[in-house]
């Protein structure tokens, strides 16, 4: 077995556009051809990212779709790439699991844009699981939007609020001490079992706190995913007896299969503690698997440009304390799951490539690849069977 270690780290939402099919998706009613997230930001406000511009970000961008992204002009150092998905969908399970080597066999189930969003027997179903005498919300909405509108209504009535995306998903909001952390944790566990055979990817749990006015989204989120319907790389190396670690959601994600060690936290940067832990302490052999989430659900959805920006800049003191940190014959790699453009109409995901920089094998561009060629190419540094329809690019 090798001592040789693999990071992957997934940060949440960093595309670069590009994406062939990108006319295919939707944003508040208009497509995603021209979305670029990365370029978009560094053409408002110049990015100063050192350490992930030298594996090759920059010109992982321009490779992707010929834009220009100010700040970011280094002569790559690292492996660098570009990464296209195969499965349908721009939403976290689709891109993870393809990352992970099972590009997705099935169209996702999405809810429509309409009020009410969700079929009237799903909605008495979910009453009735939750003991209340109805639902509020059932409908497309932000999440902090709707806690703030509904959420006195909720602490009068005890009804949960339901509502959803354009993402295959189903979100329930219920505050924690008024209605129940663990309550509500039942209950997104029991409405999983109902929507997950319709092809809804995750039903998510979202405890707030506070008053009328004040209301506030906690850290205790929990995902309630489909699990994946192959082997994954977690499954792989966890059965070839590697130590697995995910840190952040990647155990919702993965439905907690193939996991040996779980890291969660309060905040990104709780997460960043662990992952820098982990390189000075994960055991030869091991994967480590990270999911930083954060640009997406704070500033991608949010539209906002100035704080995407600075956690971008955060998060490369982080990816250069990490490379400080790993040992030779490590492999590091960052890339993304999907794009979420803070410049774009509407308040989703957008469909673009993703950036792949890898640390451990020189300067070396591998040009367009696939996610799954991604898992691919960690279980061959690994040793491990081949993961998925992808082939390694190292």
């Amino acid at each position: 077995m090798t001592d040789r270690r693999a990071v992957l780290i997934v940060m949440d939402s960093v595309g670069i556009g590009g994406a062939p099919d990108a006319a295919a998706y939707f944003n508040d009613g208009l497509p995603d051809t021209g979305a670029n997230t990365l370029a978009h930001i560094a053409q408002t406000r110049p990015l100063h990212l050192p350490h992930l511009d030298a594996l090759g970000l920059g010109a992982a961008i321009r490779l992707a779709s010929g834009a220009g992204a100010p700040g970011l002009d280094a002569v790559p150092q690292g492996l660098w790439g570009a990464a296209t998905e195969v499965s349908r969908g721009k939403d976290t399970p689709s891109g993870h699991w393809e990352i992970a080597g099972v590009p997705v066999p099935w169209d996702w189930h999405y809810f429509p844009d309409t009020h009410p969003s969700f079929p009237a027997d799903l909605t008495a179903n979910i009453a009735r699981a939750a003991g209340t005498d109805g639902i509020l919300g059932n409908e497309h909405a932000s999440g902090t939007e709707i806690i703030a509108r509904l959420g006195a209504e909720h602490l009068r009535t005890g009804r949960p609020i339901c509502y959803t995306s354009a993402d295959s998903v189903l979100q329930i909001a219920a505050h924690e001490e008024h209605f129940g952390l663990d309550r509500l944790y039942r209950l997104c566990e029991a409405v999983a079992a109902m929507v997950h055979p319709m092809r809804v990817g995750r039903v998510i749990a979202r405890p707030f706190l506070g008053a009328e006015g004040s209301f506030t989204r906690t850290p205790n989120r929990r995902d309630y995913a489909i699990a994946p319907p192959a082997p994954t790389l977690l499954d792989l190396a966890h059965e070839a007896g590697r130590i697995t670690h995910a840190i952040g959601k990647i155990g919702d994600i993965f439905s907690h299969r193939g996991i040996s060690h779980l890291h969660k936290g309060r905040s990104d940067a709780d997460l960043a503690d662990h992952l820098l832990r982990l390189a000075d302490e994960a055991a030869p052999g091991s994967l480590i698997f990270a999911n930083f989430v954060e640009f997406d659900s704070l500033y991608g959805h949010r539209r906002d440009i100035e704080g995407y920006a600075e956690a971008l800049e955060w998060f490369d003191g982080v990816a250069g304390a990490l490379m400080a940190r790993l040992r030779p014959g490590d492999l590091a790699i960052f890339t993304a799951d999907h794009g979420n453009d803070p410049t774009w109409h509407g308040t989703d995901h957008t469909r673009e490539r993703v950036p792949v920089l890898g640390w451990g094998y020189g300067a070396r561009a591998i040009g367009q690849v696939g996610f799954a060629d991604i898992a691919a190419s960690v279980a061959a540094h690994l040793g491990l069977p081949p993961a998925g329809p992808g082939r390694s690019f190292l």
